[in-house]
């Protein structure tokens, strides 16, 4: 997912809204205009929830409760009458959603909503025990039943302390928080009235794909470009393999500026994804304009990035370049630290950094299936296996968890939505996580949006002039779709 990436997402890669960690409760924060790549907003305020630590556990610490983070606007809202409208928070900051989620706060001055944007728990400043979340048994209560639970009962606190008990509930996520707004209205029907789950693959990460499918979609979205990009790219990944199969580390670290000499096979495996994990990124993010989520992006990462590879004279260093866009946008480093700048874990898809990092990996070890793997047949990266089995070990070594197979498709329908109402699926088709999620109207009121022009959750974002048509048609199917939906709710 996410997100994180990921989802999936959907997941930083870099903290660039680290500057609001350190917000105080109730401080008011304007964001500014694209100077940064980031939507125009309203003013946020940043509060706090005192949420239950165990909704499904009535003794011992499950009576305890914790803080959760939750922003919210009524600037707009027509007090008592106007909708909710709520992001169901993901894998992350909850700044980082609501900076780069314009749709939402454009929408609630059309339709005079409250916005709110809930952090998920484990994510963020939202750690039911401090530094002390990701220790076993305390990560534990990290699942995706628990958010959702919470979700619910801040929502149907709120409206009672806000005098909104009447107001229809709109719930909206992106990647894996797409997934989220998905199960709140299968879930929760009485309080959430419908869902717009842009780029949610609940079907892949349901362990209803096909493992081959990611990283084939990521190099499609390369050779759709230009063909001879994903050939320069297989060609520089197997002058890489020949090197590494002669043990010419020395050589492999001045080709990747790398801080230390790779020694082992273990340091080549984690060079592959490191590099692998650069083209993800760029095919997620590749927006018609420059952006700073999940790390610093230009204008069409993806023609940057062919552009690189097929301008150099050398492969190696081209490879180089490239995975440069996304981790070292500023030019600032001299080297690239394997280990430091990414993480292998249970998403093959890369789990991101820090704390953050550690929670999504975890998710990925319990209920999230990702077996994605690449095999430089079907896709143009090294071949990096990532089997049920192998998900198995690492997860019992690092968490002591096995996960459980198939549990999402029992607890949240699998592809046996037809029953349900009032969901758009959105999905873009330059985003790799589209085929993983539901492409199809199943009936008139579960909606198949398609973007032609569109990465991941393109649609989210706030209105730009660089925006393609295929992304403004959609955003008007939503926004009419939605108002309906509050009009059904409101009057029957």
């Amino acid at each position: 997912m996410p997100s994180r990436q990921g989802f999936v997402c959907v997941i930083a890669l870099l903290s660039f809204y680290s500057e609001t960690q350190g917000l105080p409760h109730s401080r008011r924060f304007q964001v500014k205009n694209h100077e940064h790549g980031t939507d125009p907003k309203p003013k946020f305020t940043e509060k706090y929830f005192p949420q239950i630590l165990d909704h499904f556990n009535y003794n011992s610490m499950g009576n305890g409760t914790f803080d959760q983070r939750y922003l919210i606007t009524d600037e707009y809202w027509k007090r008592g009458y106007g909708p909710i409208f709520f992001y169901t928070g993901n894998e992350g900051d909850i700044w980082e959603f609501a900076l780069n989620s314009g749709f939402i706060t454009e929408l609630a001055a059309q339709q005079r909503a409250l916005v709110i944007f809930a952090e998920h728990r484990y994510y963020g400043k939202s750690l039911p025990f401090g530094e002390d979340s990701f220790n076993i048994p305390e990560v534990g209560l990290l699942t995706v039943e628990q958010a959702l639970a919470d979700y619910a009962i801040m929502i149907t606190e709120l409206k009672g302390q806000l005098g909104a008990s009447a107001c229809p509930v709109i719930v909206f996520g992106g990647s894996y928080g797409g997934m989220l707004s998905v199960y709140m209205r299968l879930r929760y029907p009485n309080i959430v009235a419908g869902a717009l789950a842009a780029s949610a693959p609940i079907l892949s990460t349901a362990g209803m794909g096909e493992p081959k499918q990611f990283f084939q979609d990521v190099t499609s979205d390369f050779e759709n470009y230009a063909p001879e990009c994903g050939d320069a790219v297989r060609g520089a990944f197997q002058r890489l393999q020949d090197l590494a199969r002669v043990e010419d580390y020395r050589r492999i670290q001045s080709a990747f500026s790398l801080c230390q000499t790779p020694s082992s096979d273990k340091d080549t495996r984690q060079l592959n994804g490191f590099l692998r994990n650069a083209f993800t990124l760029m095919a997620m993010l590749d927006y018609p304009y420059s952006t700073h989520f999940m790390g610093n992006m230009p204008a069409n990462p993806v023609k940057v990035a062919c552009d690189t590879m097929l301008g150099g004279d050398d492969l190696l260093q081209a490879l180089r370049d490239t995975a440069g866009i996304v981790y070292n946008s500023t030019g600032d480093l001299t080297c690239f630290d394997l280990y430091t700048l990414y993480v292998e874990c249970a998403d093959p898809t890369g789990c991101g950094l820090g704390f953050n990092s550690l929670a999504w990996d975890y998710q990925a070890c319990t209920e999230i299936e990702m077996c994605f793997e690449s095999n430089n047949v079907t896709d143009m990266f090294p071949v990096m296996p990532f089997t049920v089995k192998s998900r198995e070990q690492y997860c019992s070594k690092r968490w002591g968890v096995i996960p459980r197979l198939g549990w999402l498709k029992t607890q949240f329908w699998g592809d046996a939505l037809s029953t349900a109402s009032n969901i758009i699926f959105s999905n873009g088709d330059l985003d790799p996580w589209a085929n993983g999620g539901v492409r199809k109207s199943l009936s008139s009121s579960l909606i198949a949006i398609n973007i032609s022009e569109g990465a991941h959750h393109l649609d989210l974002r706030g209105a730009n002039d660089a925006d393609p048509a295929s992304v403004i048609k959609a955003r008007k199917m939503e926004s009419d779709t939605i108002a309906q939906w509050v009009k059904m709710e409101r009057y029957g």
